[in-house]
């Protein structure tokens, strides 16, 4: 599968960064996650602290396959807003997973900053305005609800909107909460960490999985074997070959990348901004005083015809930017297009299925990959140790 377009803004910033080899002999480790992208990372950094020795495998370069494409909007909130998630999965699992996801952003901050990585990472403001002038009321008990439950959040009328961002919505929800960074950075800060416990190989293909008794075998495009007690499958939206049910709907989203601006804030405090309809339109600054504009999301999985596509939708979506903020000057300067996937409940995919033995998944799909893969590393890291995590039910395949 073709994840991505050419010229994703992560991969022509960075450029390759790092070099791994590709698997050339039988090994043995004691757990092998598959899928070298921010949520292998994220996994993979949980377990070696944990003391598990860990060997990564992608059939890619490392940080290649949707890491690359991601705008890396650091959101606790899930695609599916708070009161329908309540009518959707019930009131506890719904408010679980908003408070899992507003900690989350924290527990990244604390890795980053423990381990002085470099990648970007900035606490942020957010602002979700009213698409419409109907979707006031849902905002305004959005905003309640979300207030009900412990995450503070503002309920902004249309003059102050206007005031600080210059943007015309006739209301909106203000979070101090949100975050941003460089996800391909971060997918080979940790991977580059000097630790015995690691191990990291790319443009390695698993051909066959053999589940065991007490181990599981892996068999490479090359004959090589790893053999390890438990597998991760952490390969996003490829995963789905390995789940005999359908779990996710393929999409396409689109995005487009701004020159360098004059200014240090582009709008009041550089917040995330995104939008109430469906898709969404969403942007970001960079650390180099960009802006990124994503949006205009599609089902198309043809990687041709998305390529035809994509001239079209970066004019559609400065034409967008253009439109919620005229008085900054955007020239594009780079656009691509990535999948992503969505499930029925916009919630991630943690756990094993009895199909599968010996074998997990972290499998955050939706706007929330980064926030759910820091969930999963959490959940799967206490699962293998032989406990029971408190959200392991929440996002497990049989909710």
């Amino acid at each position: 599968m073709e994840l991505t377009t050419r010229n994703p803004y992560w991969l022509l910033k960075n450029g390759y960064h790092s070099s791994y080899p590709s698997l050339q002999e039988n090994i043995q480790t004691d757990i092998i996650v598959m899928g070298g992208g921010i949520t292998g990372a994220l996994v993979t950094y949980r377990l070696i602290n944990a003391g598990w020795k860990v060997t990564v495998i992608d059939k890619r370069n490392i940080g290649m396959g949707s890491t690359a494409a991601s705008t890396a909007l650091l959101q606790y909130e899930i695609d599916t807003p708070l009161g329908d998630l309540m009518e959707k999965v019930g009131q506890k699992r719904a408010i679980d997973s908003y408070l899992a996801c507003y900690q989350s952003i924290n527990e990244l901050e604390q890795i980053i900053r423990t381990e002085n990585f470099h990648v970007g990472f900035k606490k942020r403001f957010s602002l979700q305005y009213a698409s419409y002038e109907k979707d006031t009321v849902k905002l305004e008990k959005e905003a309640e609800l979300r207030n009900k439950i412990g995450i503070p959040v503002e309920l902004w009328e249309k003059a102050e909107i206007e005031e600080k961002f210059r943007l015309k919505a006739p209301k909106a929800i203000f979070s101090k909460q949100a975050a941003q960074l460089d996800p391909f950075l971060l997918t080979h800060a940790i991977f580059q960490r000097k630790d015995e416990n690691l191990q990291v190989y790319d443009r390695t293909k698993v051909m066959e999985i053999q589940p065991g008794k007490s181990r599981i075998v892996l068999k490479t495009d090359t004959g090589k074997k790893i053999i390890a007690h438990y597998l991760i499958i952490a390969a996003g939206y490829e995963s789905q070959q390995y789940i005999p049910y359908p779990v996710v709907d393929l999409l396409t989203t689109y995005a487009i990348i701004s020159e360098p601006i004059a200014c240090s804030e582009a709008w009041y405090k550089n917040a995330l901004i995104w939008e109430t309809k469906t898709p969404y339109l969403y942007m970001r600054t960079t650390s180099d005083s960009r802006i990124i504009v994503g949006g205009r999301d599609d089902e198309m999985q043809d990687s041709r015809k998305r390529k035809k596509r994509l001239p079209r939708k970066a004019m559609k979506l400065a034409e967008d930017f253009h439109q919620l903020m005229p008085h900054l000057f955007f020239h594009t300067d780079f656009a691509w297009a990535g999948t992503f996937g969505s499930t029925t409940d916009s919630l991630p995919y943690i756990g094993s299925i009895r199909q599968m033995p010996r074998t997990f998944f972290a499998l955050g799909f939706g706007g929330n990959g980064i926030t759910f893969s820091i969930l999963a590393a959490d959940i799967l890291c206490t699962v293998l140790k032989g406990k029971k995590h408190l959200l392991q039910e929440t996002f497990a395949f049989d909710r």
